[in-house]
């Protein structure tokens, strides 16, 4: 796995120009300089973890490129399941962040557990370092890790979103963040372990490699899902083995 570090985070984030450039430097680099340790202390620094939570807040965060919210707020004034009860509320407490913290009673809630009065002081949420250790909050309150664990990116979604909104980005994103912390997994794993269906990492990816280059086309992603086992199963039936999707040492000398 490649370190958890801002090379780490460009390489996932979409590109930009200009400003938005310049903003996504800046946010990434911040960021960047404390990925890891913060990760590791809230324990999402496992490859499944990482990849999650990097898709997630890189589609959250428009690529990296803000840590608040496009919008004024004002749609949420009044929003009394926000804890907005005060007149200018809505704008006051605007979503900010990576997993952009909305509402009063939000910023009242994740305050202090950052140490901060976000209440007193909205805008420090969206400073990208401390916006990294609200997303971090909010990911453990949300026991995310277990979904992350399960490879389960729908309820994750559904989580940080409240709906299944940019699904298609998000899961683009996961598939690109497993690949890059896998760190292309050019080289065969220094065993041959089994590989089934749900199997996750770098053997995975190295498998799936092996399977395209030799004409059975396979995403890429180190997790072993049904497209896996349907290449798996062809390439059996090519090379009369068993074709029961499992990559035992007779399909892996095959491969070889």
């Amino acid at each position: 796995m490649i370190p958890l570090d801002a090379s780490a985070m460009y390489a996932i984030a979409p590109k930009f120009s200009g400003k938005l450039a310049t903003r996504q430097a800046e946010i990434v680099s911040a960021v960047g300089a404390v990925l890891e340790a913060t990760l590791t202390a809230y324990d999402i620094a496992s490859y499944l973890r990482a990849a999650h939570f990097l898709a997630q807040t890189c589609h959250e965060s428009a690529g990296f490129r803000t840590t608040e919210e496009f919008a004024d707020g004002s749609a949420y004034e009044g929003r009394a399941d926000l804890g907005n009860t005060e007149p200018g509320d809505g704008v006051r407490y605007k979503g900010r962040g990576l997993l952009q913290l909305t509402g009063r009673a939000n910023y009242a809630a994740y305050g202090p557990a950052v140490g901060l009065d976000l209440v007193a002081n909205p805008t420090a949420a969206a400073d990208p370092v401390m916006s990294l250790k609200i997303a971090c909050e909010f990911w453990t309150r949300h026991n995310l890790n277990t979904y992350a664990d399960a490879d389960d990116i729908l309820t994750i979604t559904r989580r940080i979103n409240g709906g299944t909104n940019g699904l298609a980005d998000r899961q683009a994103l996961l598939a690109k963040a497993k690949l890059i912390l896998l760190g292309g997994a050019a080289a065969p794993p220094t065993q041959q372990p089994t590989l089934q269906l749900d199997d996750t990492g770098p053997a995975v990816l190295f498998l799936q490699k092996s399977l395209t280059a030799r004409g059975f086309p396979t995403t890429a992603d180190g997790s072993f899902g049904p497209g896996t086992e349907r290449s798996v199963k062809l390439f059996q039936v090519a090379k009369n083995l068993q074709n029961d999707g499992i990559v035992g040492q007779a399909t892996w000398a095959a491969l070889a």
